[in-house]
């Protein structure tokens, strides 16, 4: 089910959601396609660095998906050391990623079947960056997967808005002069 409305697509643009990443090669028949992009008032650089984070913690709501403790607010020296294999936020495996411009990860669990996501950070002008992120789903193939179709979109959209939207601000506020943070 490709989600056509603001639930699969919030923030991304025709051209992002008609582009490939790297996750799809990782899923060739998903149940579930979303989309989710924000502008980041910080280089790519900077942005880049902060999705490393994932490694750490999950970014979201942490009293839902990283219990309870707080994801950390400032930079983990190490963490922009990539490779294959490494865990990222909580339940996923690092699978492949391009070096400052994106990671692919992804978990396959009996909750939610498959899932694969592909982070892209871009360079929109030396200053400002965005990151869309693709998700792609395989349900289980019974009543769990019924339900979970119908409820990742929304469930996804709450829980990776607010991944994105912090991540956002911890890049912005690194991104400031010293003298205005």
């Amino acid at each position: 089910m490709v989600c056509t409305d603001v639930v699969g697509n919030w923030g991304s643009t025709p051209q992002e959601r008609a582009d490939n990443y790297p996750c799809d090669a990782l899923v060739e028949q998903p149940d579930i396609v979303v989309f989710r992009a924000v502008d980041v008032d910080a280089p790519a650089e900077t942005t880049f660095r902060w999705i490393c984070q994932l490694r750490a913690a999950p970014y979201s709501y942490d009293w839902i998906d990283n219990l309870g403790r707080r994801s950390p607010r400032e930079l983990t020296d190490g963490l922009e050391h990539l490779e294959p294999g490494q865990r990222v936020a909580t339940i996923f495996r690092l699978v492949s990623f391009e070096a400052g411009r994106s990671i692919t990860i992804d978990s396959t669990t009996p909750l939610f079947g498959q899932v694969a996501i592909t982070y892209r950070v871009s360079s929109i002008v030396p200053d400002r960056s965005r990151i869309v992120a693709k998700v792609l789903c395989v349900t289980p193939r019974n009543l769990l997967g019924a339900v979970m179709r119908r409820i990742l979109p929304p469930g996804d959209l709450v829980m990776m808005r607010r991944q994105l939207l912090t991540l956002r601000d911890l890049a912005e506020h690194d991104s400031r002069p010293l003298a205005d943070r």
